[in-house]
């Protein structure tokens, strides 16, 4: 943990410029190219951030809190707020690649900082090969007479050279496919306000979906409660802003920014997206159907007579799948790169190639990625629901980490150095103590929601395994340092 002393080193003004913290290493970032431009943090963020669950799994959540989801996603809004700006303040602080790892190292421990970058590098490669998996799906519905391992491969080779090119074309590249999302969602609202105030089949009638059919708490607050279980995953991806400070052209500047772009354009999004939803359709006839044909986004395009809708939804949720497979692909790099570079991993995997990117990071990433889609396929359906809630526990993890760091973060933080922050949380620690209470108990209600009940069980497991790998490395490398100081001594003895 650092002392005032450090602290105030880290914060002083040649930290508001693009210059690295005096108090960590340089080496963090040697060899990566701050080429990120604002626009394009902040569709990286909502590329990673919204995926194929708004477009096809919205149905989760609306059966288990009815219209009154609205507030779920509400509540799940007011703790990316925290995040944002407890991200945002240590993220300008401190641009490097290794993130949150790296407070949680500074702030917290080492333990803090290695787990907490292993758990995110491998709850990305969890989602990566779900995306991956559902790409192949998507692509088959125009091609149902090609295997779709085929599809797979192919979109998983085409997106791994992507990320093998400098990162300011890979972030252009992700800018429009995100612009694909957001111009779909916006499609969407646009229609379904014109369906709801009275121009479509429905008319005006839509707005009473909102209260018939057992009310707007059909199933009380326990049901708004349980769907935060799974609502709190869509905001998950305003993390990844800080992990891009690596990369990020003028971080003090673009940070804040796209970090308050990324945040309200989410809370918008999810909040009116979901509105319109159960407006349009009653509650409990929008979850029976599962796939592409019992996604709102088509039952909405449909009711507005739009040709082709299902086959314009099926490009979008491919183009999502995708955007969330580079996003995520380069976020689990990042980390990896991160890990190789404090010494947590072999140093090979914090090399950069003459492009600045950790290519043999990528390579680890993609070696995970095979692994994924394999047990996807091949796999029972609830060894992989398994898998994949343990990802969504380890995010819980890492977001508890971050909130935990920055506690001690600002217990460091000379005051004046605060007040210059261009993005500050106010009544600290108010808020960044109740989001932890928010997430520990959003934890403690996986238990009881279909599908979860395993998940954080299975990430302690996991958890335990690299604390392990942890305790190892850390042993190792106390006998190599022992040894090296041993040699100097007798090298420094006379005769």
């Amino acid at each position: 943990m650092l002392n005032g002393k450090q602290a105030g080193s880290m914060l002083s003004p040649e930290t508001s410029s693009s210059k690295e913290p005096e108090t960590l290493p340089s080496s963090m970032n040697d060899g990566l190219q701050r080429r990120l431009s604002q626009r394009q943090l902040t569709m990286m963020a909502i590329g990673g951030a919204i995926g194929v669950g708004l477009f096809l799994g919205s149905g989760v959540t609306i059966r288990l809190a009815g219209p009154a989801v609205i507030l779920s996603y509400l509540l799940g809004a007011g703790i990316a707020l925290i995040m944002s700006y407890v991200l945002a303040e240590m993220a300008v602080v401190h641009p490097v690649a290794g993130a949150f790892g790296v407070y949680a190292e500074n702030y917290l421990n080492p333990w803090a900082g290695f787990s907490v970058r292993a758990s995110y590098g491998a709850a990305q490669i969890i989602a990566i090969g779900a995306e991956v998996t559902a790409a192949g799906i998507y692509i088959s519905y125009w091609f149902p007479n090609v295997p779709q391992w085929i599809w797979v491969v192919l979109v998983s080779a085409a997106l791994v050279a992507l990320n093998a090119m400098q990162v300011n074309r890979l972030g252009e590249f992700e800018y429009w496919f995100a612009m694909i999302k957001v111009t779909a969602i916006v499609a969407f609202i646009v229609v379904g306000l014109f369906i709801v105030f009275g121009h479509g089949p429905h008319g005006v009638n839509g707005w009473a979906n909102l209260t018939q059919h057992g009310g707007f708490f059909p199933n009380g607050w326990k049901g708004v409660w349980l769907s935060l279980t799974i609502t709190i995953t869509s905001y998950m991806g305003v993390e990844s802003i800080a992990v891009t400070a690596g990369e990020a052209e003028r971080p003090e500047v673009t940070i804040p920014r796209a970090m308050r772009n990324i945040v309200w354009r989410l809370i918008l999004f999810y909040v009116l997206a979901i509105a319109i939803t159960v407006a349009m359709v009653p509650w409990n006839q929008s979850t029976g159907s599962s796939g592409l044909a019992g996604s709102p986004f088509v039952i909405a395009f449909s009711l507005a007579h739009v040709p082709f809708a299902a086959a314009i939804m099926n490009f979008v949720v491919l183009t999502a799948a995708l955007s969330s497979v580079n996003t995520n692909l380069y976020l689990s790099t990042r980390m990896l790169f991160s890990l190789g570079r404090e010494g947590y991993a072999p140093d090979a995997i914090g090399r950069v190639s003459r492009n600045g990117v950790p290519h043999r990071a990528l390579l680890v990433s993609t070696a995970g990625i095979i692994a994924a889609i394999l047990l996807a396929v091949f796999a029972p359906k609830n060894a992989f629901l398994t898998l994949y809630g343990t990802a969504v526990a380890a995010m819980l993890f890492v977001w508890l980490v971050v909130l935990g760091s920055h506690v001690y973060f600002r217990s460091a933080m000379p005051r004046e150095q605060l007040l210059g922050l261009p993005m500050r949380l106010r009544a600290h620690p108010f808020f960044t103590v109740a989001g932890m209470v928010l997430l520990l108990a959003i934890a403690m209600t996986t238990f009881f929601v279909d599908g979860l009940e395993w998940s954080v069980p299975a990430f302690c497991v996991f958890l335990g395994f690299i604390t392990l790998l942890y305790l190892r490395n850390r042993n190792f490398r106390n006998r190599e340092n022992k040894k090296v100081g041993q040699v100097s001594k007798s090298h420094a003895e006379p005769g």
